[in-house]
């Protein structure tokens, strides 16, 4: 069946860096559309970035510029780095894949960003 597991959350400072990683499993992985969202506590899920089959990719505009997705077809994961992490980044970080017109999420990875 279809698995979507994130990884790499964790607390960091101000101004810090994580790599948070999405593995799938269970569909062509290659075929498919991959996302990460956030959700903040009290706040509706939005979208951070977003990345196609074909390597295209697309960002929130309070992301862009310190935030990267990337995809490894080869492995069946998609990561997102994050630089420069602001305490409103703080959040639940999911994973969503789309294949066709199906969508998949993960459980989620904690990113609380504090000194």
């Amino acid at each position: 069946q279809v698995q979507v597991v994130e990884s790499g959350g964790g607390l960091v400072q101000p101004g810090g860096s994580l790599r948070l990683s999405c593995a799938a499993s269970g569909f062509t992985f290659s075929s498919s559309y991959m996302s990460w969202y956030r959700q903040a506590p009290g706040k509706q899920r939005e979208l951070v970035a977003a990345i196609t089959r074909t390597g295209l990719t697309n960002y929130a505009g309070s992301v862009k510029g310190r935030f990267t997705i990337s995809r490894d077809n080869g492995k069946n994961t998609v990561y997102l780095q994050m630089n420069r992490l602001k305490p409103e980044d703080t959040a639940v970080y999911f994973c969503e894949a789309v294949i066709g017109t199906t969508d998949y999420w993960g459980q989620g990875t904690q990113v609380t960003v504090s000194s």
